[in-house]
């Protein structure tokens, strides 16, 4: 069994604080899942497996008590869980779906989640992101793959408070910080 890290390369960045707030939120287990949901039995499986319904709309998740299902595209989804649980729930599912085409991995050491919040988070964002993230176009609940600055993000707005939860890989998080701290000294 191969043995997860349990720091980022954020494990000595201290909070930052004020109007708005940048801080690491705390690791988790994250699987990514493969599949053609068009599959017969998939779904079902699937549900079996990780104890939720996988969101079948574009940019939106799915919750369970202590799990989260993203939406990445048509045949993918990123399944958050307790850090210490993903091994346990990567093993049923792949017992769920033995007969059913599918890929799941372990990526829990890949990504780490930021949490940017705050009146003035999407005007922060809005300096590295592409996306329109008026609360019209981008409301509570909504997810995104998209770009900020040069990093390759998932983007969550977790709800009607401005905040948004940016997942981001391990080798780009400094980079995503740092860019968000200037421009919250910026600001």
């Amino acid at each position: 069994m191969t043995e997860i890290m349990t720091t980022s390369p954020l494990w000595d960045r201290a909070e930052i604080g004020g109007k708005n707030t940048l801080i690491e939120r705390p690791l988790c287990g994250k699987i990514n899942l493969r599949s053609d949901p068009e599959q017969a039995r998939f779904l079902a499986r699937a549900r079996e497996a990780f104890g939720l319904d996988l969101p079948l709309d574009p940019n939106t998740l799915a919750r369970s008590q202590d799990s989260t299902c993203f939406w990445l595209g048509p045949d993918e989804w990123l399944i958050h869980c307790p850090l210490d649980e993903a091994a346990s729930r990567i093993e049923s599912g792949r017992s769920k779906l033995a007969r059913v085409h599918h890929a799941l991995v372990d990526v829990s050491d890949y990504y780490t989640v930021l949490r940017l919040e705050g009146p003035d988070s999407a005007a922060l964002l809005a300096r590295g992101c592409p996306l329109d993230l008026h609360r019209s176009r981008f409301p509570a609940g909504t997810c995104a793959q998209t770009r900020f600055g040069n990093a390759s993000i998932l983007l969550h707005k977790t709800g009607e408070t401005p905040a948004f939860d940016i997942q981001v890989r391990w080798s780009f998080a400094e980079y995503v910080w740092d860019y968000l701290a200037s421009a919250m000294q910026a600001l």
